[in-house]
């Protein structure tokens, strides 16, 4: 896959300063650095013809991309007859952009009521519905099985569950924790023994048996072991894994294999110096230990489904800003009118998003800033110590790949209300797809209340 949106080197730099976001050059010897840009799919004219209709901040999103890296998600795995993308709901979950994903093939995997209801809304029904959740209330389990989804079961308590509340389907698929730590090479990827999710084998193999003693006909199985990995090599180790698992199970068990579902984890570039996931490569993998663990088993008839929430939509969103006000203390200070409230990740994990000044996508970035939010947080920043243009009030700001885990974390602290996201089509105009919240949504819960007239009289 091409590594879309990012420029040839900018700048080089030839002795590192402290903060600067940049990469060493593999040639020791010149003890070189670089610093790469992304590029932005818009341009400020563009941008400035949304603000017109849309006022900043908003969350932008871009169809084209979002399309061509759809196809090529299923150009990959096209040589398994039964692959399906479930597009990880809590990514983003917007209907518009669903219905997008839709009209590409692409099913959605839900965790929790709402979301079911919006997939509903949008159309998708029966096996095109994967709902996985845990500590699950007993209205979305209801739910889940009255759209004849797809149910995984993340315990072994919930095969009992699942049928005192709803009942039990003819397929079923089980979420699998091999426990203790997941390592690709040296380099530890996550601990799933520390995880929350998922049964042991020795569950699972108990689950399948009391599934099969209820009627269960068809089986799947889903696991997750490490999120965001920039790695061509993490998909189809996974898969290795899981597909042994799923010959074991057969084994053990007698059970009919329908599915192995990989889950999420193939990441994205968040950093301009890192290498872009090939989806290609990571297929093919995925094929050749399909070809060496199943097929041998007589279990070519296994589909792979995956759950491409990251992957799908982060590279294809940008948080949309305006400069507000400069402050020249101990540092010097660039304030947004976005917020933590608009994109949580860098105050919540100290995550890297890239940043362009839009239009100074040339100019040398030569000035150094901490660009912040308005929240009472001293962790609302999107970057710290981070070499941008000389930037001025009124500058227009992209935050990269917000595409997904962007809005949707979104909040109310301080009062901050919500953005709105617009989607920039393929023929260059945009359409609101959200509007953004206003005073009266963010009291709308006290509308029960003595305050509430007082309230109204404000809007």
């Amino acid at each position: 896959m091409p590594n879309r949106g990012i420029s040839p080197i900018m700048v080089l730099l030839r002795n590192k300063a402290p903060g600067i976001d940049c990469c060493e050059l593999g040639d020791k010897q010149s003890r070189g650095w670089i610093a790469m840009e992304k590029k932005p799919f818009i341009t400020l004219a563009q941008a400035q013809e949304i603000i017109q209709d849309v006022p900043t901040p908003f969350h932008l999103y871009d169809e084209k991309g979002i399309r061509e890296n759809a196809r090529r998600l299923n150009q990959a795995f096209s040589w398994n007859k039964g692959y399906k993308e479930y597009f990880a709901v809590k990514a983003t979950p917007n209907p518009y952009l669903l219905k997008i994903l839709q009209e590409e093939g692409c099913g959605v995997d839900c965790s929790s009521y709402t979301e079911l209801m919006l997939s509903q809304a949008c159309g998708f029904s029966g096996s095109d519905i994967m709902f996985s959740s845990n500590v699950t209330p007993a209205q979305d389990m209801k739910k889940a099985y009255d759209l004849n989804a797809y149910i995984n079961l993340d315990d072994l308590t919930h095969v009992e569950f699942l049928e005192q509340v709803a009942g039990i389907p003819e397929t079923v698929c089980c979420r699998y924790n091999p426990g203790g730590v997941f390592s690709m090479g040296n380099d530890i990827m996550d601990n799933p023994g520390d995880s929350k999710y998922g049964m042991s084998e020795e569950q699972m193999v108990e689950a399948y048996k009391k599934l099969m003693a209820k009627g269960v006909k068809h089986f799947g199985i889903h696991a997750f072991l490490a999120s965001n990995t920039v790695s061509n090599e993490y998909y189809p180790m996974l898969a290795g894994i899981l597909f042994k698992l799923a010959v074991r199970l057969h084994k053990a068990t007698g059970a009919h294999i329908a599915f192995v579902n990989l889950s999420g984890g193939v990441g994205v570039d968040y950093r301009p110096e890192q290498p872009a996931n090939d989806i290609q490569v990571i297929g093919e993998g995925v094929r050749k230990q399909f070809e060496e663990i199943l097929v041998p088993e007589g279990m070519g008839d296994v589909a792979i489904f995956t759950e491409l929430g990251r992957f799908m939509l982060a590279p294809y969103g940008h948080l949309v800003s305006t400069v507000l006000h400069q402050k020249h203390i101990y540092k010097e200070y660039i304030g947004l009118d976005a917020c933590a409230a608009n994109l949580m990740r860098p105050a919540m994990y100290g995550a890297y998003h890239h940043i362009t000044v839009l239009g100074k996508e040339n100019a040398p970035c030569d000035h150094k800033y901490d660009v912040t939010g308005g929240l009472c947080e001293n962790n609302d920043k999107f970057a710290v110590d981070r070499m941008l243009p000389e930037i001025n009030i009124g500058d227009v700001v992209v935050i990269h790949d917000t595409g997904a885990h962007g809005f949707s974390m979104g909040y109310n602290y301080n009062g901050k209300l919500r953005s709105a996201e617009v989607l920039l089509k393929e023929d260059g105009s945009h359409e609101l797809i959200r509007r953004a919240e206003t005073p009266a949504d963010y009291f709308a819960t006290f509308d029960f209340s003595p305050f509430w007239p007082e309230l109204e009289k404000q809007f």
